[in-house]
């Protein structure tokens, strides 16, 4: 039995106000932006999604932990977000093959947790004033010494963070002979994406978020994907650049989350921070091409500009979040690269969208035929 199990925790936020809990674990503090994700399923692929780096997640859901942890459920190496806040936190799970609770995984991990809070009304309080930045603390329940600590922390907005969880070294994944190659710049990668791609006939190799587009090209890729992550893509200017260059070969592109903004950037497109942003595994998106309507995961605090995209020369809109009419997909009109700014490898989520994997090898393999036929 954990010696700090059950002691009392205090969640204070950037306005003033306070929500007291107790702690299962033993991790003390942390701070960064709260934020609240709705999916009932899939919290372990949530905890270790790298686009939540920084934050202080909300779990709507009421329990939490029932069904324990495995270690193919993780989305990257670690868990990603600074703290969880629950209402309540299950030590114990019934799942047969869990290898593990979630109590242990965030105690091996050093990161703390605060439950026995009313998630409902913090969430209904998130929702009217926004996103902002957070503390949780065990060691203390005295405001004025954690406003002070708050105080210190950086807004989201001007964080640049994909460089701090992009891997460090490139790697490979997938068979050696599959029939296409594809260069991934890695700005917070979910694995998830990395094994859509492979179980496509992909062999995948990933970069450092800050790699030059000279040396992702000396892997001879058939097309390139730049992921999801973390932070204000404003920031990223080393990330701007090498898809601009991506986007002059000419060779295909799909950018997802953050790599849709970094697309639009590059594009001379702006973003903005939302005032709430999107998160969880039930947000309804039209294709404005098919037709059709999608139940998309999302994660994403940052948006693309609308207006920015009125009468651009070169892109146009192809997918429309339908709560709040944000632009969720775009395309360049010569039909070379597309991007959308939900995850269509939904881990955790709907499959609606896995389509467009299955559309960005069709793009590659029409670029590969056309090549071949210049050749000959």
């Amino acid at each position: 039995m954990l010696s700090e199990v059950n002691k009392e925790c205090t969640l204070l936020l950037n306005d003033g106000t306070v929500f007291s809990g107790y702690t299962p674990v033993t991790a003390k503090t942390a701070t960064g932006e709260i934020c609240f994700n709705t999916g009932m399923t899939g919290y372990q692929e949530i905890f270790t999604d790298p686009s939540y780096a920084g934050q202080i997640v909300v779990a709507t859901h009421v329990h939490i932990g029932n069904y324990g942890t495995h270690l193919l459920e993780n989305e990257s190496s670690k868990i990603q977000i600074a703290a969880l806040v629950c209402s309540s936190f299950s030590s114990f799970y019934s799942r047969n093959g869990a290898e593990g609770s979630l109590l242990d995984f965030f105690e091996k991990q050093g990161v703390p947790v605060i439950e026995g809070v009313d998630t409902r009304a913090l969430v209904r309080h998130i929702r009217s004033k926004g996103a902002m930045n957070a503390i949780v603390s065990s060691e203390t329940n005295d405001v004025n010494s954690l406003q002070k600590q708050l105080a210190q922390v950086p807004p989201m907005e001007g964080m640049e963070l994909s460089s701090q969880v992009s891997t460090t070294t490139a790697y490979e994944s997938g068979n050696p002979e599959a029939p296409f190659r594809v260069a991934l710049l890695d700005l917070g990668v979910k694995q998830q994406i990395v094994k859509c791609l492979t179980d496509r006939g992909c062999y995948v190799k990933v970069f450092p978020a800050k790699t030059s587009f000279a040396e992702m090209e000396r892997f001879a890729p058939n097309g390139y994907l730049a992921s999801n992550g973390p932070g204000d893509p404003s920031t990223m200017s080393y990330a701007v650049e090498t898809v601009g260059e991506i986007l002059q070969s000419g060779k295909p592109f799909f950018g997802i989350c953050l790599g849709h903004q970094v697309f639009a950037k590059a594009m001379g497109v702006n973003t903005y921070k939302m005032f709430n942003g999107h998160r969880g595994i039930n947000h309804p998106v039209f294709n404005v091409i098919s037709g059709k309507g999608e139940i998309t995961s999302q994660n994403h605090g940052f948006a693309v500009k609308a207006e920015d995209l009125v009468n651009h020369p070169n892109l146009e809109v192809t997918h429309i979040h339908l709560n709040d009419q944000t632009i969720a997909g775009i395309r360049h009109r010569n039909g070379k690269a597309f991007s959308v700014q939900y995850h269509p490898e939904a881990g955790p989520g709907p499959h609606d969208s896995r389509y467009l994997f299955d559309q960005f090898i069709v793009m590659m393999e029409k670029a590969g035929l056309k090549e071949a036929a210049l050749t000959n």
